[in-house]
């Protein structure tokens, strides 16, 4: 397999799944908003219960969040690899313009890592915020309940 195609092959396999993360996130948050508005408190009598259910997948958004970064680096660095590669293979024909070129492009998918980072996180620390908002409400009824 020629170089220039396992270039493509990383460039587009760790852009693609960083958009997959993208979709992932969105699409977990969404569903996690709709539920939340949709949720009855009172139908719960058990805290546990009660948490299992709104804590749901703000796991894999939180991971999303925390590991986008790292894919993106490591399609930064395997980018870069082979852009040292297609260098030392031209060694007497080097165009430091073609080398920066291949350099820039090789940070795009570090770019794409922190463009889908950034928002799952800040969606992930929101979702958190809701569900210690709905977990406190849930007390009080049950405090006052008891009183």
């Amino acid at each position: 397999m020629p170089i220039e195609q396992i270039k493509d092959l990383i460039d587009y396999g760790i852009i693609g799944l960083l958009v997959f993360l993208s979709f992932i996130t969105f699409a977990f948050s969404i569903e996690r908003m709709l539920f939340y508005r949709g949720l009855k408190l009172s139908d719960y009598t058990n805290k546990t219960a009660l948490e299992l259910d709104i804590s749901k997948r703000l796991a894999t958004i939180a991971s999303i969040g925390s590991n986008a970064p790292y894919i993106g680096l490591l399609g930064t660095v395997l980018a870069i690899i082979i852009t040292f590669y297609i260098i030392g293979d031209q060694q007497d024909t080097i165009n430091p313009g073609e080398v920066m070129k291949h350099l820039a492009l090789a940070l795009k998918a570090t770019a794409a890592g922190l463009f889908v980072a950034i928002p799952a996180t800040v969606i992930y620390n929101a979702l958190l915020v809701k569900v210690d908002v709905m977990l406190a409400k849930w007390e009080i009824a049950q405090d006052e309940k008891t009183s």
